[in-house]
């Protein structure tokens, strides 16, 4: 498909621009475009344009105002020394938005479409991308809503895939310093057969309420436990956990269809195999993890996402307990992932997987 392309005609003053890169603070700014792609069910995904970040006119009777359906993805531009301008593995973010589409009832964008997207808005708002110091980069947020004006309990038969741009710093302002994790003992994020593996709004509403829980005793993320038993240990509200024991060994909870596909989450596993570590990915009871931090047997926690990258946790939480983690300092393990990733997304460090994508020269 052929993108139209209408410029903004009044983008940020440059110098204004500068300081919003200067000093990026995480979703609060924008670049000076947005993609639009339509979906009509008799005509498929056409009209893919380029044009001025603004708002959406919406009819109040729009089906994603009423039955939920939306869907997003987070991805990142990273600008190298030389002034070219990468992304990471965005065909594995087109892969999941696929995968959530098809648990919502939306439809499926092709990787193509979507890659492309990607690279048609840096086309025009390059100079959104930051210099690459202090882990700056530019947080792409595609998204698609379910856009027909009706009432009625079923799927749209119009949809909108749309991209924004937002220049961001590290997610977690204090740098590489060990979180405070809050479990969730009386809240579930996500129930066996449900969206749980969709990247969907409504799961991140349904865990507002934990987080706000989290926030009032001093933990900056959530941890939550299956719905079911409330025994095993899914996931963060918006990343996935690995648990490093001082034997070298690592563990993080299985994927059985209520934790999120995360694109960290599998490159992290990929980067300690060729490290030597022997992954497991199998269920994780807090129980178990309780004693072994106790023991010392687990030596490290971290999480993982492509907002924060890598991050130590220090701290497990709950109304019940607190839980220290290796003396609540980052562990070798996880600096070492940590410096590895974001070498290979800067341009640092070999990629010896291919995973960057480069967009721009």
């Amino acid at each position: 498909m052929d993108f139209k392309v209408t410029k903004n005609q009044h983008p940020t003053p440059k110098l204004e621009r500068d300081q919003i890169l200067e000093n990026p603070t995480f979703g609060t700014h924008f670049s000076d475009h947005q993609v639009v792609i339509v979906w009509e069910k008799d005509r498929g995904w056409h009209s893919p344009e380029v044009i001025p970040y603004g708002p959406i006119m919406m009819d109040p009777s729009s089906a994603v105002l009423h039955y939920g359906q939306e869907i997003f993805e987070g991805i990142k531009a990273y600008r190298h020394a030389d002034g070219s301008i990468w992304t990471f593995r965005p065909t594995m973010n087109a892969a999941r938005l696929q995968r959530s589409a098809n648990r919502m009832a939306l439809p499926q964008l092709p990787t193509d479409l979507f890659v492309e997207s990607i690279r048609q808005l840096i086309a025009v708002d390059g100079d959104w991308v930051p210099e690459p110091v202090g882990e700056k980069t530019l947080y792409l947020r595609p998204f698609e809503i379910a856009a027909e004006n009706y009432l009625g309990v079923r799927a749209a038969n119009r949809a909108e895939y749309r991209l924004i741009a937002s220049p961001v710093g590290p997610y977690f302002t204090e740098g590489v310093k060990p979180v405070s994790i809050w479990i969730a003992l009386d809240s579930a994020r996500a129930g066996k057969h449900g969206t749980g593996e969709a990247k969907t709004g409504g799961n991140y509403a349904a865990s507002l309420m934990a987080q706000q829980d989290g926030y009032e005793q001093g933990c900056s993320q959530v941890m939550y436990l299956d719905a079911e038993t409330s025994t095993y240990i899914e996931e963060l509200g918006g990343m996935n956990l690995f648990f490093v024991y001082s034997d070298g060994k690592v563990v993080t909870p299985s994927l059985d269809g209520t934790i999120l596909h995360g694109i960290t989450r599998d490159s992290v596993i990929t980067l300690l195999k060729d490290a030597g570590h022997e992954v497991s990915e199998r269920k994780v009871t807090l129980d178990e993890v309780r004693k072994d931090i106790a023991s010392g047997t687990i030596a490290e926690v971290f999480a993982c996402g492509t907002a924060a990258v890598i991050t130590p946790v220090g701290l497990l939480k709950s109304r019940e307990e607190e839980i220290v983690i290796g003396n609540n300092e980052p562990g070798a393990i996880t600096v070492a992932l940590r410096t590895k990733l974001t070498g290979i997304q800067y341009g640092l460090v070999e990629d010896g997987h291919n995973w960057m994508h480069k967009l721009a020269d």
